[in-house]
């Protein structure tokens, strides 16, 4: 068994887990502003304060994992996205304080309400400009980063945070049509439509883009064999599209939210696709970056220990709050 490789897919493993479990959360905090004011707002909230925090659990084990598996990725990718990343944690910050501080302090709730919304919309761009940072390739030289402090600002990156933004959007709006009932729900709904328009052409508009990138990528997306394993991802890309807007107009309540899961999982495929074998594009593969076999052994005992907990506590969590939500919580 080759264990860079193993080890690549327990890093994608952690990141899609967090991508799709904290994207819903900020999606809500992104579409935060449009819901009325009082227990629009409140049910919103409460909704995801049982694992909201949680959810944040795999952002760590994705970048401790990333640190010990790939270290040399770690430390190319890190000072060449620095400030994607402060903004990223600072978001999070915000957004962490406000959902604690919305309760406990009334006669500021707007402004918390602000700063959870705008924390919520600046780990969002950040997130999704980081992947088209890293997409878009990184200059590196003897084993370190070679670019500038600004580097990761382009239109790519600006078209990839967007993208993120929405999908984010549509997860949060489709996990509040499952959660909520009433009027909230039928605003949910008007909000799931219009976020899946918006993460449809933006992948749509990603996608195109790649294929001009990098010559390497077109090469993996139309070339031969490759186009032959890569052909059936738009497809059902294109196909959970319209599952979603069939479930969306036939106003099922779960099957949204799944869906949305779907596309999340087969744009995280195309990307894998797209930058495979690099971990650092162009320069570092898998290889390159790897730990020593040894580590790699030592970690992943303590992964097999770890992992099923976190998922067990994981999975409880959702099951034990898993009915419809209240103005004073679920129900």
């Amino acid at each position: 068994m080759d264990l860079t490789v193993l080890w690549a897919g327990i890093i994608a493993f952690a990141i899609f887990a967090y991508v799709v479990m904290d994207g819903f959360d900020l999606g809500i905090g992104v579409l935060f502003p449009t819901f009325k004011v009082g227990p629009e707002r409140d049910m919103a909230m409460n909704s995801i304060a049982p694992v909201w925090d949680g959810n944040e659990t795999w952002l760590v084990l994705g970048g401790g994992g990333l640190f010990a598996a790939f270290p040399l990725a770690y430390a190319v990718l890190l000072p060449a996205t620095y400030p994607l990343v402060i903004a990223m944690l600072l978001g999070l910050v915000f957004r962490g304080v406000a959902f604690e501080f919305r309760w406990r302090d009334p006669a500021h709730r707007a402004f918390w309400d602000f700063a959870f919304a705008g924390g919520s919309l600046v780990a969002a761009m950040a997130q999704g400009m980081i992947l088209g940072a890293l997409l878009q390739g990184v200059e590196v030289s003897g084993r370190e980063y070679a670019g500038s402090w600004f580097d990761w600002l382009t239109p790519y990156t600006l078209l990839t945070g967007i993208g993120t933004t929405a999908g984010y959007a549509l997860l949060g709006a489709t996990w509040l049509v499952w959660k909520l009932e009433g009027p909230a729900q039928d605003h949910a709904y008007k909000l799931a439509f219009r976020a899946m328009l918006a993460t449809g052409a933006l992948m749509v508009a990603v996608s195109l883009y790649n294929l001009f990138l990098r010559p390497e990528y077109r090469g993996r997306w139309l070339g031969a064999p490759e186009i032959a394993y890569t052909w059936p991802i738009p497809l059902l890309t294109a196909l959970a599209g319209v599952l979603l807007w069939r479930g969306l107009a036939r106003r099922s309540e779960l099957a949204p939210f799944l869906l949305s899961l779907l596309l999340f999982l087969l744009g995280m495929a195309g990307l894998g696709l797209t930058m495979w074998p690099d971990i650092v594009p162009p320069s570092l593969t898998i290889w390159d970056a790897a730990a020593p076999e040894r580590s790699q052994q030592f970690m992943l005992v303590g992964f097999a220990l770890t992992m099923p907990l976190i998922v067990a506590y994981t999975g409880w969590a959702y099951y034990v709050f898993r009915g419809k939500v209240g103005a004073h919580g679920y129900h």
